[in-house]
């Protein structure tokens, strides 16, 4: 096939359904060979099946060359046999979209270890995991053939943005995502290799999980090709496209966020404002009134600076 990632092998993993099939069918329309990894299992992470046959037959339907791959993201042995995998069907591994997710929302007080230690495991040990397999694969290319056009992109949300009630594990696996894009972005840069972070905003099994949402899910191929729906889990694949391309060499270390057709660029942590005390060792009681007047703009009442 032709198009922009023409040559260019790409591996989704949770790509069975929702954003990860909206990328892999996406890769695959401009040319990719994609690997579709999905575990197969529901969206609080029990169980496993082959809905990633779906989406390679769709592909291959379509023109394209697919893979499955049913391997377990949180396991050490399944992401480096997803990274051989690529390599020895097609060649090489260019593009690592790390998409796998489950949920277990409970408010803090009823989540259980378990719960919390879980969805870690699949969010942030999974990006990991399979990140690190892959910079091993790029370095070892890179040091045959100098820089290559290597991409991670990584999946961080609203709530890791900005937090959400009922969810302080997927809320946290997601913020560690977005702060994990920007350290990797800075270590594999040497190898010609960016690293980006989106965070989609779309109707999928997850939040048709919460029932007062009243979500009704549809896949990305459930939609025709003019067809425009703001919450589509395929609205963000485009950008995932484009951050894959050589074209998108200069973009690293960002966090994008795709809500309908808004595409907006995230900031990191920033310095505000700052309030100094002279040199000298700041005392809590009136460090308190001059963090409320200065940085807050609150009175407040007590000692008098």
């Amino acid at each position: 096939m032709s198009g922009m990632l023409a040559g260019k092998v790409a591996l989704v993993t949770g790509a069975g359904h929702g954003i990860g099939r909206g990328h892999a069918l996406e890769l695959a329309k401009h040319g990719a060979k994609v690997v579709v990894n999905d575990l197969g299992g529901s969206v609080d992470g029990e169980g496993t099946g082959r809905d990633a046959d779906v989406v390679v037959d769709l592909i291959r339907s379509r023109g394209g060359e697919a893979i499955a791959d049913y391997g377990d993201v949180g396991s050490e042995q399944d992401t480096e046999a997803m990274v051989t995998r690529a390599v020895e069907e097609f060649g090489q591994l260019d593009i690592v979209v790390n998409n796998a997710g489950i949920v277990r929302d409970r408010v803090v007080w009823k989540m259980t270890p378990a719960d919390f230690d879980l969805v870690m495991r699949v969010h942030v040990r999974g990006t990991w995991l399979l990140s690190h397999f892959a910079a091993i694969h790029w370095r070892e290319r890179s040091a045959e053939v100098g820089k290559v056009p290597g991409r991670i992109i990584n999946t961080t949300s609203g709530a890791g943005l900005q937090g959400n009630f009922g969810q302080s594990n997927y809320a946290t696996a997601k913020a560690a995502i977005a702060g994990l894009t920007l350290t990797l972005s800075l270590e594999l840069a040497k190898f010609g290799v960016t690293v980006n972070c989106i965070s989609p905003a779309a109707n999928t099994r997850i939040s048709a999980s919460v029932p007062e949402w009243g979500v009704q899910v549809r896949e990305a191929d459930d939609f025709a090709p003019d067809e425009y729906d703001p919450m589509d889990p395929s609205n963000c694949s485009p950008l995932v496209a484009w951050l894959a391309s050589d074209e998108a060499q200069y973009i690293n270390g960002q966090v994008l966020r795709v809500v309908r057709d808004d595409i907006n660029l995230m900031q990191t942590w920033t310095q505000r404002s700052t309030i100094s005390n002279g040199g000298s060792r700041w005392d809590a009681e009136r460090l308190g009134l001059r963090v409320g007047r200065e940085l807050y703009g609150v009175q407040a009442r007590g000692l008098d600076l």
